[in-house]
């Protein structure tokens, strides 16, 4: 089969460069031409673990174009992948969705092509794709093309094993043209490639699951399991919330009650709140389509409330102990909104950074990854860069922990922490685990953090 994937997103790349992997003819299309140029250069515009690996030996059956014209005419399967991020009313912006479904009609050629939506979309966007295809497609017949909804369940930083090595695929659409996308997954779906060496085949891994649905439910499936995952994270922060109120410890809490099969452990993790580019936009989308129906959604909302809540909280607990900010240095370690990646969408640390600089304070920030980003993305911030996690800590008044980075865990925070001026430690992540052998201010998410040294003792 030939495959057009239509953008070069997290989702978009992913994609081309499994399915190539897997043996198909692929063509990335993008109308951004600095990042085809950089493609076919061989280079990644995005950071993805192993990414740049799986690139290189699927390179011989890639294509990369910003035409249209070129891509779309001799693919069998076409994958749209751009983005739709939230509008401020919380509903999904389609433009460039809308932009994508019109060029790709325009530009079938009247054999039998299926156009798969991979990217995040409101429940009924399939229909309104199908009312584009009549208006735009020359040549159009009901039996000739066809929308099938595929919604991708990757998490940026493991997005090659979750590809590779799915718990389930999800196909929405008339029978032949799901019955064509199963074609497709074969490879995934009976485990038959050879795994990639660096993204071994995980033990006791077996096969996907193969959700056979309707559009509507293949859609809607996408939006409930990012706001079940939403509500777990929120779930754990209001918890971690009363359990320093009573003296409990989170972790322990979470870990104890995750040992039960229908609870399990994953994403009940407490810290400053989700962020990226899915729970934020997924969850604010459920409520707008409640509300078109009449239908109020009070334990998303909740969700969303308490996870707005958090980051606040963060800052709160600095004010605790510098009482006034202006003026002081605060340093921020990490930028993207979790690790493995250099995606800075809806990232704590922006408004982390942000509320510090309204406060008055400066403010230096670290990330092993995505500081070249920041520097494109995050101009309307007032900040500086550090070189490294120790050298943002020299000097500084206190330091937020914003993302969990396997960096900062070795990090010697006995020896970062003596040459703070005042040792106030955030713990937003609560990355730390044994406590420091130095004086010094430690707050974490639903931890007790015990009696505080005294300013002068935490300058000593």
């Amino acid at each position: 089969m030939n495959i057009t994937i239509v953008g070069t997103g997290y989702v978009g790349l992913g994609t081309a460069i499994m399915l190539a992997y897997l043996g198909y003819r692929v063509t990335g299309l993008d109308t951004d031409l600095q990042k085809i140029e950089r493609l076919r250069a061989g280079d990644l515009p995005i950071y993805e673990p192993g990414l740049d690996e799986l690139l290189r030996q699927a390179q011989g059956n890639l294509t990369w174009t910003t035409s249209y014209e070129e891509s779309i005419p001799k693919a069998d399967i076409i994958f749209i992948c751009v983005g739709t991020p939230a509008l401020p009313s919380g509903q999904p912006n389609l433009t460039y969705l809308e932009s994508a479904a019109r060029s790709v009609a325009r530009n079938l050629d009247g054999k039998t092509q299926i156009i798969v939506n991979k990217s995040t979309v409101p429940i009924g966007t399939a229909d309104w794709m199908t009312r584009i295809l009549e208006e735009h497609a020359v040549h159009y017949h009901t039996n000739r093309y066809d929308i099938v909804s595929n919604p991708e369940f990757l998490r940026e930083g493991t997005a090659l094993s979750d590809s590779l090595y799915p718990d389930r695929i999800v196909l929405g659409g008339r029978p032949w043209a799901v019955a064509r996308l199963h074609e497709l997954y074969a490879p995934l779906i009976e485990q038959s490639f050879t795994p990639p060496p660096h993204v071994p085949r995980p033990s006791g891994y077996t096969r996907p699951a193969v959700v056979n649905t309707t559009l509507t439910s293949a859609e809607m499936i996408k939006y409930a399991a990012n706001a079940f995952l939403a509500l777990k994270i929120s779930y754990a922060n209001e918890m971690a919330g009363l359990c320093e109120c009573v003296g409990a410890d989170i972790e322990e809490v979470t870990g104890g009650i995750g040992l039960d099969a229908r609870i399990g452990t994953r994403f009940l993790a407490a810290g400053a709140g989700w962020g990226g580019s899915c729970f934020g936009k997924d969850t604010s989308a459920l409520v707008s389509t409640g509300e078109e129906y009449g239908y109020d959604m009070p334990i998303l909302r909740a969700a969303i409330d308490v996870n707005r809540r958090q980051r606040t909280l963060v800052i709160e607990k600095l004010q605790r102990h510098l009482r006034l900010l202006k003026g002081k240095r605060v340093a921020v370690l990490g930028m993207a909104f979790k690790p493995n990646t250099d995606d800075l969408r809806d990232a704590p640390a922006h408004d982390f950074i942000a509320r510090l600089a309204s406060l008055g304070a400066s403010v230096v920030a670290y990330d092993p990854v995505a500081m070249p980003r920041a520097r494109q993305e995050w101009g309307h911030l007032q900040y500086s860069e550090a070189r490294s996690a120790s050298a943002a800590l020299a000097g500084a008044d206190a330091v937020i922990i914003a993302t969990e980075w396997d960096e900062f865990r070795l990090l010697d925070w006995d020896a970062a922490v003596l040459t703070m001026r005042t040792r106030v430690v955030i713990d937003a992540r609560n990355l730390l685990r044994m406590p420091l052998s130095v004086a010094a201010t430690v707050e974490q998410i639903g931890k007790d953090a015990g009696p505080a040294p005294t300013m002068a003792q935490a300058s000593a």
